[in-house]
């Protein structure tokens, strides 16, 4: 082996030794392998102690900050509700627990450095003996309780702790970043849901609380994919993900970063920016992000390891930031006498949006006393303020990190505006007499889209209701109906317009709003003529927003003079990056199109081309079923003396409007015919394939005796294996000897009416159905068919219905066919069609063959 030597004990390997052969023994590498495990258990503790140290350094700093600004003596003597000295306390025990946790990272990098309690205990001033009984448990989990894939899942854990911990964390995230809302998702135990956990920003501005791992979103992507997620503004968000967009109408960038520890995953952290944010992140602010997530993610392992891990509660916690200083009394009095001499009312809100200060003007608009007002959220306060409303404000400023105002109808009968400005530690509003005497001249106030603010919580409404009733769209007309029907009540459009991509053209499949002849010039544009806005939009993928005639003019000049509308919305429709066709929406006025109104129509483009998608792939997939259908039954039967056929087929009302119910009706001589009806389970593609089968099964074999041709089909169709049954009924018709001789295959029996015009249930001995056992056996049965007599066949959907008896239903077609009077089979075999116990739509399809005898044999 010459200079090779053992990886533990560094002794020189016998030359003997194989090639790929590192330690002198079983003993040595498994000596070798512990080492390792302690060395990285030691890097990750000197880790969490790295981190740890680091944030009780900032939050000591930022205390003796506070501490500084204030005079010893007089906090024992504040007032009120020892606002100062509890904020103080607060700290100082926030300050305590990070030391707690420093310690407890410091003695577990010891304990794997491989120090004894002795020399850990001099360091602690304690003994030997005390140091393990404060930390041993804590270092032998360490130790022992983490295998390769990371720490036992929390829910085995017998102790738990709250999220509030992670608030001193998810502030110094929230700061560096400068995001305007974040969050810490976590999975509580034994649910597969990613829970919000934290949150900065305030209650009412909450992010997404539950979120499906396996659902769309930037938080699901990044724990699926386990990466950072960045969405660069509210139209990329709508594009991608069209469901969460809805969820969040406002002009936003988003970033999703996963919070694990080798290969365990214990959530996600969520970022929100201004929509004016640039167009990427820079690298402090992804510096920051990798930074959060390392220190979440160190904070939870080592919370696990302790047996404590964090769980999230039932509702997401806030943490209050830290003040950049505290006034004294004086100063704060001097605050109250100078927001009283304010011509305008002002109150405070914290950030559960409870009023925590109102000075008397607000008191005297909005009317109420202070004891009664402080404490109570701001709508329980004032009950007549419009909740949603408030709250789609808050959100609204809080990202946007600008003023927003609404007008609001007191019981007093005055109109009040309400100018909201939130930052990290509340919002202050701020509470005037409209200069206005109604809420109709409010479009001119407000820094945002006010005009539309008002009608926001409706219109999302309705589009959350339009989201799940296109759920349940089937075909393309489905969608166009369902889009039409919602959309246009909801934005007070005339006009709705869609076109697929398909061919190589933009096709139009659905409109309301104009006539034909209107919309025959704009349909089907070629995908590579941009001069068409529908083509110019999808081609891009950005939509289009022309807000007046003369906006439209500019780029089609025929278009206003040929639709007469006076605004226009074309929406691209896109599918996992793939086009998916182009919607229109059109207007009788002109119309600003604000940032709102474009995110939320943007959001609806996402949902209408999932939905036309899904439909689209239905309608190829039903016209492939029915072609190939159509191609299997027969399109004529044979002209046969003697005989008289009638022959119905009626596809399912449900479903993809397809079965396996075939008939068919074989010559074999001059006198002597085979009829044969079936039913394969199912009604999709792979019925009607089978079907055909069957079908082609018993035409070679139809001759034989009816018993030998329902036992080759059966041994062919055990053959293929396809995991379907079928039923089917042979018949073979001597017209010379007026007989017939019928086998069944578990179909429902016929009906034989003789000459005389009495109609009977034929009693044929049962058989199994096609398909399950190759060893079956049918039997024949022989039963006499004079001339004037009528045997009818037909499959289970004619007659079946949920929860009925198929005997009594037989027995009553038999009724029906009884009293019948004598009429030509076509009549006769409509009139049995439209016989039927269904008072809801088909969920199965019919078969129908009549075979009547005659004199001209």
């Amino acid at each position: 082996m010459g200079d090779v030597r053992c990886g533990w004990c560094d002794k020189p390997l016998p030359d003997e030794a194989g090639p790929n052969r590192r330690y002198c023994g079983p003993a040595h590498r498994q000596a070798a392998w512990r080492a390792r495990r302690r060395w990285e258990a030691a890097a990750q503790a000197r880790h969490a102690l790295v981190l740890a140290d680091a944030e009780l350094l900032s939050r000591a700093r930022t205390m003796s900050q506070e501490a500084a600004t204030q005079d010893p003596e007089r906090m024992a003597e504040t007032t009120g509700d020892g606002a100062s000295a509890g904020a103080h306390s607060a700290a100082a025990a926030e300050i305590l627990g990070l030391a707690e946790q420093l310690v407890r990272s410091a003695v577990m990098a010891d304990r794997q450095a491989g120090a004894g309690w002795t020399r850990i205990g001099a360091g602690l001033g304690m003994s030997g003996a005390a140091a393990r009984h404060r930390f041993g448990r804590m270092c032998a989990r360490g130790q022992h309780g983490q295998g390769a894939h990371g720490p036992s899942p929390p829910a085995r854990s017998t102790c738990s702790i709250g999220p509030e911990t992670l608030g001193a964390l998810l502030l110094p995230a929230a700061r560096d970043t400068g995001a305007s809302v974040s969050g810490i998702y976590l999975f509580p135990p034994d649910r597969p849901v990613l829970q919000l956990a934290v949150t900065t920003g305030g209650t009412t501005v909450a992010l997404w609380e539950r979120v499906d791992p396996g659902g769309e979103g930037p938080v699901a992507e990044a724990v699926r994919e386990r990466r950072l997620v960045w969405v660069a503004g509210h139209a990329e968000l709508a594009r991608r993900y069209p469901r969460t967009a809805l969820t969040l109408p406002y002009p936003v960038a988003v970033a999703a970063a996963p919070v694990t520890t080798g290969a365990t995953t214990w959530g996600a952290l969520a970022f929100l920016w201004p929509g004016t944010h640039p167009r990427l992140l820079s690298t402090r602010e992804r510096d920051a992000v990798a930074i959060a997530c390392d220190r979440v993610g160190a904070f939870l392992r080592q919370a696990a390891a302790d047996g404590r891990p964090v769980l999230p509660a039932e509702r997401p916690h806030v943490p209050d930031p830290p003040r950049a200083r505290t006034p004294g009394p004086a100063e704060a009095l001097a605050a109250v006498d100078l927001v009283d001499r304010l011509p305008e009312g002002c109150l405070a809100l914290d950030l559960d949006n409870r009023i925590t200060f109102i000075d008397a003007t607000a008191r005297d608009l909005v009317g109420g006393s202070a004891p009664d007002l402080l404490g109570t959220s701001l709508c329980e306060a004032l009950p007549w303020l419009d909740e949603p409303v408030l709250q789609d404000h808050q959100r609204a400023a809080t990202i946007s990190r600008r003023p927003a105002v609404f007008t609001a109808l007191c019981p007093r009968g005055r109109w009040l505006d309400f100018e909201l400005h939130p930052d990290v530690s509340g919002t202050t509003v701020r509470v005037t007499p409209a200069e206005d005497a109604g809420p109709a001249d409010h479009a001119r106030r407000g820094g945002r889209d006010s005009a539309l603010v008002p009608t926001r919580a409706r219109v999302l409404y309705d589009l959350m209701h339009l989201a799940a009733s296109l759920t349940e769209a089937v075909s393309v007309q489905d969608v166009v109906e369902l889009a039409a029907d919602q959309i246009m009540p909801t934005f007070d459009a005339q006009g709705f317009v869609l076109s697929v991509a398909e061919d190589g053209r933009l096709q139009i499949v659905g409109s309301r709003g104009y006539r034909d002849e209107v919309l025959r010039p704009f349909d089907g544009p070629s995908l590579t003529d941009r001069s068409a806005p529908t083509v110019h939009a999808l081609a891009t993928g950005v939509p289009l927003f022309f807000g007046s005639p003369q906006d439209m003019e500019r780029f089609h000049p025929a278009i206003p003079r040929l639709t007469g509308r006076a605004a226009w919305a074309f929406l691209p429709l896109v599918v996992s990056r793939r086009p998916v066709g182009c919607w229109v929406l059109s207007f009788d006025r002109p119309r600003p199109f604000g940032p709102d109104e474009r995110a939320v129509l943007t959001s609806l483009a996402g949902l209408i081309a999932q939905a036309l998608d899904r439909a689209r792939l239905y309608d190829a997939k039903h016209q492939l079923a029915h072609d190939l259908q159509s191609g299997l039954l027969p399109t004529t039967l044979p002209a046969v003396p003697g005989l008289e056929v009638a022959a119905r087929y009626l596809p399912a009302a449900r479903g993809m409007d397809v079965g396996g119910d075939f008939y068919d009706l074989i010559r074999l001589d001059a006198t002597t015919v085979a009829a044969a009806i079936g039913d394969v389970q199912g009604h999709n593609v792979h019925a009607a394939a089978l079907m055909g089968q069957i079908r082609t099964a018993v035409h070679v074999t139809a001759g034989a005796s009816p018993d030998e041709v329902l036992a080759r089909a059966n041994r062919l169709l055990t053959d293929f294996d396809p995991g379907l049954f079928a039923s089917c009924l042979y018949a073979h018709i001597d017209l010379a000897h007026h007989r017939a001789r019928l086998a069944t295959a578990g179909h429902p029996p016929p009906l034989l009416r003789d000459a005389d015009g009495r109609t009977e249930v034929l009693d044929l001995p049962p058989g199994l159905l096609l398909g399950i056992d190759p060893a079956a056996d049918y039997r024949t049965t022989e039963i006499p068919l004079p001339p004037h007599a009528l045997l009818a066949l037909y499959t289970d959907g004619l007659i079946e219905t949920p929860g009925g008896d198929i005997g009594e239903a037989a027995a009553d077609l038999a009724d029906h066919l009884d009293r019948a009077a004598d009429q030509p089979v076509g009549t006769l075999a409509d009139a049995l069609i439209r016989h039927t116990r269904h008072t809801d739509p088909r969920s199965d399809d019919v078969a129908l063959l009549l075979l009547h005898a005659t004199e001209g044999t």
